[in-house]
């Protein structure tokens, strides 16, 4: 990867960091929970991926040659889909 898309993807974290920081909404939920005698930690974790795009004509030969339909998941999207806990219907028998 290259130096100029590591500093996008970093800019890309501090803006999500500031972001939650920034925001009054978290803000005031976590006044309400210290307001209840709890401390906050909040930790996120955010998970950056980045695919190459291809052009409109190779990708439309790539979805014929893999026999994917059009607005199937791919196997990112289930990885991803899996690491929030959300079962895809049909992948491996699950629902």
């Amino acid at each position: 990867m290259d130096q100029t898309i590591r500093k996008l993807i970093e800019r890309l974290g501090e803006a999500i960091h500031e972001s939650v920081a920034e925001s009054e909404l978290i803000a005031g939920v976590v006044q309400e929970i210290r307001n209840h005698g709890f401390d906050v930690l909040l930790m996120l974790e955010a998970t950056i991926g980045l695919n190459e795009l291809a052009s409109e004509e190779t990708a439309g030969e790539q979805d014929e040659e893999d026999g994917e339909q059009k607005g199937a998941f791919t196997a990112q999207d289930v990885h991803f889909l899996k690491s929030l806990r959300i079962a895809v219907e049909g992948e491996n028998g699950e629902t």
